[in-house]
């Protein structure tokens, strides 16, 4: 289960994303979400996911 807050999943994901070594994808299967629902709880906070940097960035440095 991935944290309801947006900002305490913010920090949850960037650091699986790096520690394990994961896609957004494989991410979201194994805690048993969808890459949308994290996209746009993030989006909704001013993050977007960079898929180069396997992480989420501010907007405004996207």
């Amino acid at each position: 289960m991935l944290p309801g807050d947006a900002h305490i999943l913010l920090s949850y994901v960037n650091t699986q994303l790096r520690d394990h070594d994961l896609s957004l994808a494989d991410l979201a299967a194994e805690k048993d979400s969808s890459e949308e629902e994290i996209l746009e709880k993030l989006k909704a906070i001013g993050y977007v996911y960079r898929e180069d940097l396997r992480r989420f960035v501010p907007e405004e440095s996207a």
